[in-house]
């Protein structure tokens, strides 16, 4: 299952509870009436329960962004991949979005695989940097990433960051050695 950065991942006449529904109706056979209380259940993990009526014209880009984590989780996959899921969001949505996404996960055990342009986001949500290069994206480095480096502003995400930094901007394709 994937999560992307669109906001216009959701069937547009369906209303959030719809999308949710659909998902687990189309991609888990599941009964329409198995289907509701499952897709209500996520609305309410993720903090929508009061709008599974709305459509998705109504609701705010972060909004929509926890009807599709919602669809998502609701399927539970092996894997989900999250393509930039908060790339277009304000930067206070982002972090609450970023800590939802860390708590769903350590909730169910599922694992996400992040993909992300900010060194700062992937050392925020992410158990394992996989570091590439610009141009032509290779493998740079794998960085693990304790716990308590999590938190901006701390000496060990600042160290953390840097070695990224470095890693990644001094690789042989961008003429550094």
């Amino acid at each position: 299952m994937t999560v992307f950065q669109e906001f216009d991942q959701l069937l547009p006449w369906r209303t959030v509870l719809g999308n949710v529904r659909y998902a687990l109706e189309r991609g888990k056979s599941m009964p329409r009436r198995d289907a509701e209380g499952v897709a209500r259940r996520w609305l309410e993990r993720v903090g929508l329960k009061n709008f599974a009526d709305a459509f998705p014209h109504t609701l705010s880009g972060g909004m929509k962004q926890r009807v599709a984590i919602a669809r998502a989780f609701s399927l539970e996959p092996a894997l989900l991949l999250m393509d930039e899921p908060f790339a277009a969001l304000d930067a206070l949505t982002r972090r609450q979005m970023q800590d939802e996404l860390l708590k769903l996960c350590e909730e169910t055990g599922n694992t996400a695989l992040f993909v992300t342009h900010g060194i700062d986001e992937a050392i925020r949500v992410g158990t394992r940097i996989l570091a590439l290069t610009p141009h032509p994206g290779r493998l740079a480095a794998i960085f693990d990433v304790p716990p308590d480096t999590r938190a901006r502003g701390t000496a060990g995400f600042a160290e953390l960051e840097r070695q990224i930094q470095e890693t990644v901007f001094s690789a042989p394709e961008l003429g550094h050695v």
